[in-house]
């Protein structure tokens, strides 16, 4: 099967990009770039793409000029956090210089969608009990960073 990288588009911010995702995961490094050349004498030496790894994941940030369109919600990257620290520690990076969002979205400062996700959200959403399936759910919708505890605490609550 053939590699999957993923490619995004920046009007020149793509190794700004590159640097701060590669700081913010521990398994990551800029893999290699490229410059424009003489076949665009105007740019001429800036950075064309740059490719980075965080983990097993690659990916090419193309500083291709400013467009109509921009990221959105519509495509978004979900990291499953194994525990709160992880949580915390992807929540506070990414949404520094970005903006929180709702479910443990959020966009960072170059409005890349993420979802931060703990793996315990989704063991409580396959809950065989419906019921406190639903509570951890509701507890979901009202937050915006995913607190472990308060999930737990909302799927635990006797209903009254």
């Amino acid at each position: 099967m053939p590699k999957t990288v993923i490619c995004l588009w920046f009007d020149t911010e793509a190794v700004e990009a590159a640097r701060f995702y590669t700081s913010v995961w521990p398994d990551s490094e800029i893999l290699d770039d490229l410059t424009y050349g003489e076949e665009d004498p105007e740019r001429e030496g800036e950075p064309l793409t740059v490719s980075w790894r965080l983990g097993d994941t690659e990916y090419m940030g193309l500083n291709g000029g400013k467009q109509d369109w921009a990221f959105s919600e519509a495509i978004s990257f979900q990291i499953m956090c194994a525990d709160q620290a992880e949580v915390d520690h992807y929540w506070d990076r990414l949404t520094d210089g970005g903006e929180e969002s709702q479910c443990g979205w959020l966009k960072d400062r170059f409005g890349v969608s993420w979802q931060v996700v703990p793996t315990r959200l989704m063991e409580l959403q396959a809950d065989p009990d419906p019921d406190r399936r639903q509570r951890a759910v509701q507890a979901m919708f009202t937050m915006r960073k995913i607190v472990i505890a308060d999930l737990e605490r909302a799927a635990d609550a006797v209903p009254a």
